[in-house]
Formats: C-alpha cells, sequence, structure tokens
C-alpha cells in the first residue's frame, strides 16, 4: 500500500498555516472533502428527517450515509450507531441507562489509565443506585495495563467493566479482546472508550469483544460528533430517557432532538478520507478501510520511531510512552523545566504540542505528574518528517542543547 503524504497534505487548509500540529490527539484538523461535505449539507435542502419533501429526504440520505460509514468503520451494523453530541455525552446517558439495573452490592470497574470520561460517569450511575466501584491499576514505570489488572478486581457482583482501547495521555493500547474474554466469563458487560484509538487502528466490536463503543469523530479528520456502537440487539433491550413522541426504534431511540445533519454528512466525508489514504479505489469501504489504516499504521510508526530517537539524544528528557504496544502518541516531561514553558516556547515557533494531564487525571497522577501531566506529542495522518524535525529542532532549542 503507498501512502503519498505530499498529496494527502495538500487537502489540509489548515496546513497552509505553515503551523506543525502534534494536537491530533485533542481534535484533529480537517480535509477539503470534509468541509466540502458540511458545507453541501448546508446548502442544500434540508429539514426533518422524512420521505416526502427535498429537504426531508436529504435528511435521511444524511443520517443513513452517516450510519453506513460509521458502521464500516467500526465494523457494527449501521442499526447499532447512535450519535450525540459527544463521546462523553454518550457515555453519561449510557451510564445512566444501564445503572438502572444494579442495587447495592453490584460492582463497577474503571481503569486508572482512562480519560475521565470512561471514569467519573460510572462512578457517579454507581454512587447514585448505591453500587461499588473498584479501580484497576496500570503499571506507571511500563504503562502497561493487563488482563491481571482487571481480573484482580472483578468479582460475580461486577456487573460492568469500562476500559479505554488507547490511552489518550500516553499511547498505551490495553489488550482488549482478552479482557473481554475474563469480563464476559465473569457475567458482565465490556464498555471500551475507543476515541483515541479509533484514529489509529482498525476497529472491529466483535473481535474486540466489546458490548459498547464510543468514539469521536473529530479526533479522526471529522466534525464535533459522538458515536455510540454496539450490536443493534443489544441496543434493544436498553430504555434510555427519551421524549414520548420521539422514536423508540433503535438506534433513534438514544438521539435526544434533532440531529446535526451537516456534521453526519462530514463524518460520513471523514470515513471515506480514511478509506482513501492508501490510495486504493477497489473493494468494499470496509476493505478500503482495512488497507488504509495497514499503510497509516506504517506512515505514523515511522514518524513516532523517529520522534523517538530525536528525544533518546536530548537530555534531561523523560518519555512516559513505553508500553510494547501503543499509538503514536508520547508524553515528555523535562527535569527541573517545566512542560507548559515547553508549550509555550513551540507554540512561539508554530508547532502546536499542547501540556496537560488531558483530562486523565488517574493516570497522571498515578505516573507522578499530578494534575499537571507533561508535554503530548500525537502523530496525525497529515504530519511529515519535517514536523518531526521541526519539532525536535524547537525542543533542543527549549532545554538549550
Amino acid at each position: 500500500m503507498s501512502y503519498d503524504i505530499a498529496s494527502i497534505r495538500a487537502l489540509f487548509p489548515a496546513l497552509d498555516s505553515g503551523v506543525a500540529f502534534f494536537d491530533g490527539p485533542g481534535g484533529t484538523q480537517t480535509p477539503r472533502p470534509v468541509i466540502d461535505a458540511v458545507a453541501a449539507a448546508m446548502s442544500a435542502p434540508l429539514s426533518n428527517r422524512g420521505r416526502l419533501t427535498a429537504g426531508e429526504v436529504n435528511a435521511d440520505r444524511v443520517v443513513t450515509g452517516a450510519r453506513a460509514a460509521l458502521g464500516d468503520l467500526l465494523g457494527v451494523a449501521p442499526g447499532g450507531v447512535a450519535f450525540g453530541r459527544s463521546a462523553t455525552q454518550l457515555t453519561y446517558d449510557l451510564a445512566r441507562t444501564l445503572s438502572r439495573g444494579w442495587a447495592p452490592g453490584d460492582e463497577v470497574v474503571v481503569t486508572r489509565l482512562d480519560h475521565d470520561a470512561n471514569i467519573r460517569p460510572w462512578v457517579q450511575a454507581a454512587a447514585a443506585v448505591g453500587a461499588t466501584v473498584r479501580h484497576a491499576d496500570f503499571d506507571p514505570e511500563t504503562g502497561e495495563l493487563t488482563v491481571a489488572d482487571i481480573e484482580a478486581v472483578l468479582s460475580d457482583r461486577t456487573r460492568l467493566v469500562a476500559v479505554t482501547a488507547a490511552s489518550n495521555l500516553i499511547g498505551t493500547r490495553p489488550p482488549v479482546t482478552a479482557i473481554a474474554e475474563v469480563v464476559h466469563a465473569a457475567g458482565a458487560l465490556l464498555h471500551v472508550d475507543g476515541v483515541h484509538h479509533t484514529a489509529h487502528a482498525p476497529v472491529d466490536l466483535a473481535t474486540l469483544g466489546a458490548d459498547t463503543y464510543v468514539c469521536s469523530t473529530y479526533k479522526l479528520l471529522g466534525p464535533h460528533l459522538g458515536v455510540l456502537a454496539a450490536d443493534p440487539a443489544f441496543l434493544e433491550g436498553l430504555r434510555p430517557d427519551k421524549l414520548l413522541p420521539s422514536s423508540d426504534a433503535v438506534p433513534e431511540r438514544f438521539e435526544l432532538g434533532t440531529l446535526p445533519y451537516e456534521l453526519l454528512a462530514g463524518a460520513e466525508a471523514a470515513v471515506d478520507f480514511l478509506s482513501g489514504l492508501a490510495g486504493e479505489t477497489e473493494g468494499t469501504r470496509r476493505q478500503r478501510l482495512a488497507g488504509a489504516f495497514a499503510a497509516l499504521e506504517g506512515h505514523e510508526n515511522a514518524l513516532r520511531a523517529r520522534i523517538e530517537s530525536g528525544l533518546a539524544a536530548l537530555p534531561g528528557l523523560t518519555v512516559h510512552s513505553r508500553a510494547k504496544d501503543r499509538t503514536p502518541t508520547l508524553l515528555v516531561t523535562f527535569e527541573g523545566r517545566d512542560a507548559a514553558g515547553a508549550y509555550r516556547f513551540l507554540a512561539e515557533r508554530d508547532v502546536a504540542a499542547p501540556a496537560s494531564s488531558f483530562y486523565a487525571l488517574e493516570a497522571s497522577r498515578r505516573l507522578g505528574l499530578g494534575d499537571t501531566g507533561g508535554l503530548r506529542v500525537g502523530i496525525a495522518p497529515y504530519n511529515d518528517t519535517q514536523d518531526v524535525d521541526r519539532l525536535l529542532a524547537g525542543l533542543a532549542s527549549y532545554i538549550g542543547a
């Protein structure tokens, strides 16, 4: 598979700014086909979904297209794809819905590796019904979260385990498929936060073993939109709060109010754009996505290796991203220097690499970094070797190397 980085970069208007963007884990830049799809949806006749007027038909077509596209991306039937304002909102809605079946003495497992959006909704839902929360730890030296770490906090009262498919702070990709096996053997459900993972690797819900999965299209070249995916049959058994006249069909019962049709059009375009990253035009969209992610992983891993090699040559730096299986995301701290200072220093040189704990408070604290975190360097599909060299040169200047 080919990966023509020059042709890919030419499709991102934001790159004309001259900025080297390493803030993809917080939200990627947008390619022209996605921008055009949003504009086209808003320019055409548009109204609430229906089958009669042009606006109704357009709205229905946009929703149907977006569900099919995200279904292809995540390996799930389109009827198992629900949209919301954000992955956080969808997780809160799901937690409130599932917790109606919990009781005092029941247990919920969260991990210290996760973004708070996959911790706090479950903690608060458990507290509301008197259920107990147990925390699975990870090794701060290696960054690894293992099956044994999950098994250590499972019991016959466990009702749900919430785990990330990839840490947004240090990139660790836990063995979710193996975790799913022990979770299901304990009679519990598995909820997976795929917000960071989905941008970097192919996803198949059946292979992962996730009962429910959330992601955000603005982390993978699309507009700000949350996605909840599950087997439609599983969703049929859930009764979320909804307005009386709104549809009770799946997945519509999980979508509150009128959908943002223009954002759905952008989401479909983003999946189509991803499917073409390797230049392939043959096969189904799902097949093209598999080839595209293989090429993307090769490209991103090569850039990650270049960054890691460069960082290793700089004195006084600590890289906290050490897991064997991880995304191209690195968390860096500086001996005697402030990560926030590095962020500002780089920004003045048009290199965007922010410093924070990025809502992964538990992970940052476990790493000994408090709530401050570190400088996060995240690679996206549009990054190239010149970006990397500018980043490394900027860091070298910051520490005076």
